[in-house]
C-alpha cells in the first residue's frame, strides 16, 4: 500500500490514507495512455462539417453555352467544380470519428496517469469546512494546501459535504472540477496539482481495481 497525506481544507494533516498499489503504484503505460488520449479527442469532435457536391448545389439545369463553335471549352452545368458557386469536389461530409478502446485498456490507461501524476496530488479529507460559497476563500483553500498551476479537483459536488464547492471554484480560471465517475487521461495528465477528497479516492479505487 502507497500512503498519501490525508490533510483538511486549512492544510494541517490530520491522518495518513492508504492507496491501493494496483490503482495508484502501476508502471505507467504510455501508449495505452496516448490511445485513450486519442479515443477521448476523436469522440469529442462532432464531424459535422458538410458542403455540397454538384448535384446538391441548386442551378445549373441549362446547359451554359452550345458544344461548338463558342471557341470555349464545352460545359454541362454551371455548377461545375470548374465554376464559382458550383459544387465542391471530394469536400467533407458529416461522419462520425468515435473510436473504441477496450474496457481493460481504458482502465490501464486511468491508472497510468493516476500513478504518473501521483506527486502532484493531494488528498483532503473533505471540503465540509467550506461553509460558505465565496471565491476569496477557495483560493485561500488552494492555497493552504499548495495546490498551484492548473489545478483539477476531484469530489462529488453533489455529496453533502462539499455542497459549498463547485460555487466556490467556479470562478477561478485555472480550477476544473470533476466528478470520480468522469475521470479522464486528458484532466489527468494536464493538470498541475490534483486534489481529491477521501471518498473521491475510494470511488475511484473501487472502480479501477475490479
Amino acid at each position: 500500500m502507497t500512503q498519501k497525506t490525508l490533510l483538511n481544507i486549512q492544510g494541517s494533516q490530520i491522518g495518513e490514507m492508504n492507496l491501493d498499489d494496483k490503482v495508484f503504484a502501476v508502471e505507467p503505460n504510455i501508449h495505452v495512455m496516448h490511445l485513450a488520449l486519442k479515443r477521448q479527442l476523436n469522440n469529442a469532435r462532432q464531424g459535422s462539417a458538410n458542403s455540397k457536391t454538384r448535384a446538391e448545389v441548386s442551378g445549373g439545369g441549362r446547359k451554359p453555352w452550345k458544344q461548338k463553335g463558342t471557341g470555349r471549352a464545352r460545359a454541362g452545368s454551371i455548377r461545375s467544380p470548374l465554376f464559382a458557386g458550383g459544387g465542391v469536389s471530394f469536400g467533407p461530409k458529416p461522419r462520425d470519428y468515435a473510436t473504441n478502446l477496450p474496457q481493460k485498456a481504458r482502465k490501464l490507461a486511468l491508472k497510468s496517469a493516476l500513478s504518473a501524476k501521483l506527486e502532484a496530488m493531494t488528498v483532503v479529507k473533505d471540503f465540509s469546512e467550506l461553509t460558505e460559497p465565496k471565491t476569496k476563500v477557495m483560493a485561500k483553500i488552494l492555497s493552504d494546501i499548495k495546490a498551484t498551476g492548473k489545478i483539477l479537483i476531484i469530489a462529488n459536488t453533489k455529496a453533502e459535504e462539499n455542497k459549498n464547492l463547485e460555487l466556490a471554484a467556479r470562478n477561478i480560471a485555472s480550477v476544473k472540477l470533476l466528478l470520480p465517475s468522469n475521470l479522464n487521461v486528458k484532466d489527468l495528465v494536464e493538470a498541475d496539482s490534483i486534489v481529491a477528497t477521501e471518498n473521491a479516492i475510494n470511488e475511484i479505487t473501487e472502480r479501477l481495481v475490479k
